[in-house]
């Protein structure tokens, strides 16, 4: 499943990167969400393969929609909502697939990422060195429960376009309406919850792609990133806190690795003389209530 509303050029590639795939046992769905011009219609149009279909939105969806909509059009057992402009290596389904029939009782599977930039090249900024470090070691096999949980909430290592799903864990929650940022890791903490297993993969056979255009980059600096993160941790810490998922609890309490993403937001925002922006990112960074910051 593929919700595109981009850049044309970048679509186009990675639409190629499906259709590349040394495994044949694949439909690729581009749901178009109302993107202006025809240019990406025109290419699909030209493509001599039925396994390649468009679906456009009645009304533009925004981020949320599409991702719902995409698993309400999904018939196969798995699946995988990859991001527009992402690229897929040659062996993705073919790695995926095996994977996941390896492990009959697992919702979902995290496969080996490669961070590229906007001309392709591969990269290692910041946002994905920190992502490492919170990443389980490779031979992590697979992670439950609260082992789960807390290993998203102390950091959320995950590269949502390249998660390949069972259908049948994720149609069982769906995507939340209320959440622009954080929708893929509260889906994920749902699954946990439910008593969902996730697959962690070291081969590297997606590319994602890295670039300040994306709605988590352009929400960070005036703040409503975070205080939609601030939302969904307090409420991660009080449901884990009644499960007796103790650990996980502070690690969502602490969130330590979205407060210091805060601070490298901050000087964007002194430059740019946002003071709520630098209010939020400050109460954020500090775990203070509004009312604290005087």
């Amino acid at each position: 499943m593929m919700p595109f509303y981009g850049d044309v050029d970048q679509f186009r590639d990675a639409v190629r990167s499906v259709i590349a795939q040394d495994s044949r046992d694949w439909r690729l769905v581009i749901i178009d969400d109302c993107y202006p011009g025809t240019a990406h219609t025109e290419f699909v149009d030209a493509i001599d393969d039925p396994r390649v279909q468009l679906v456009r939105n009645s009304r533009n969806l925004g981020v949320a929609g599409s991702f719902q909509r995409s698993i309400e059009l999904a018939t196969a057992d798995y699946l995988v909502i990859m991001g527009c402009d992402d690229l897929l290596e040659p062996s993705y389904i073919r790695r995926v697939t095996e994977l996941l029939e390896a492990h009959p009782d697992a919702s979902y599977l995290q496969p080996g990422v490669r961070v590229i930039d906007g001309s392709g090249a591969i990269v290692l900024p910041l946002a994905d060195r920190v992502k490492g470090w919170y990443r389980p070691h490779p031979n992590a096999g697979v992670l439950t429960g609260e082992d789960l949980a807390r290993s998203l909430l102390r950091g959320n290592w995950t590269y949502f376009p390249s998660i390949a799903w069972r259908r049948e864990a994720i149609t069982s929650f769906g995507f939340r309406a209320e959440y622009d940022v954080v929708l893929d890791l509260a889906l994920q903490i749902d699954i946990a919850m439910s008593g969902g297993a996730l697959i962690v993969d070291s081969d590297p056979v997606f590319r994602y792609r890295r670039h300040a255009a994306s709605v988590s980059s352009a929400r960070a600096v005036d703040g409503r990133r975070f205080r939609e993160e601030r939302r969904f941790f307090d409420e991660a810490a009080r449901r884990c806190e009644e499960r007796g998922w103790t650990r996980a609890a502070r690690a969502a309490r602490h969130h330590w690795s979205s407060r210091l993403n805060a601070l490298t937001r901050l000087p964007t925002a002194v430059a740019a003389r946002d003071r709520a922006g630098v209010g939020v990112l400050l109460r954020h960074a500090l775990r203070l209530n509004p009312a604290d910051a005087g």
